[in-house]
């Protein structure tokens, strides 16, 4: 019985389980690396990468964005107050937000030039980038792409 939920969770789970592996193993990598070198640099960037991979796996599974092709579709209404359905209908957005805001603190107070100061600015630079990513997928479209409103 144990078994057979191990393998439905694999299952059902197995994408965000395997990023969130290759993820730590980046890192596990970066932690025993020299930055200097092109593959301890290489580890740097690859954190930022997958850190943001990661993110728009588990971001788009459980928010929403109303409009943009980056996320699934809100669900139908169900709160009575208007706020709690603006919250609910861009929660994608305000998590990049607050989120985003979170590690630019923690860049501003971190030496840019360090080890890990070089990887939370890639993070910044990831999560700016997907966040205009989902703002942009409201509103433009890309002819051929099948996410893309037409």
């Amino acid at each position: 019985m144990r078994h057979r939920r191990e393998r439905r969770l694999f299952r059902y789970h197995s994408l965000s389980i395997v990023t969130g592996a290759i993820l730590a193993t980046w890192i596990i990598a970066y932690c025993f690396s020299d930055p200097n070198k092109h593959l301890g640099a290489f580890f740097g960037n690859a954190i930022a990468d997958w850190t943001g991979s990661v993110m728009m796996i588990l971001g788009t599974k459980f928010l929403y964005e109303r409009g943009s092709a980056e996320s699934r579709d809100c669900p139908p209404h169900h709160f009575t107050h208007r706020l709690l359905n603006f919250l609910e209908e861009h929660s994608l957005s305000i998590f990049l937000i607050v989120t985003g805001v979170a590690w630019t603190i923690a860049y501003i107070h971190m030496d840019n030039n360090s080890k890990w100061g070089q990887v939370v600015g890639n993070i910044v630079s990831e999560w700016t980038q997907t966040f205009g990513v989902v703002v942009l997928t409201k509103r433009l479209i890309e002819a051929g792409s099948k996410e893309s409103k037409e």
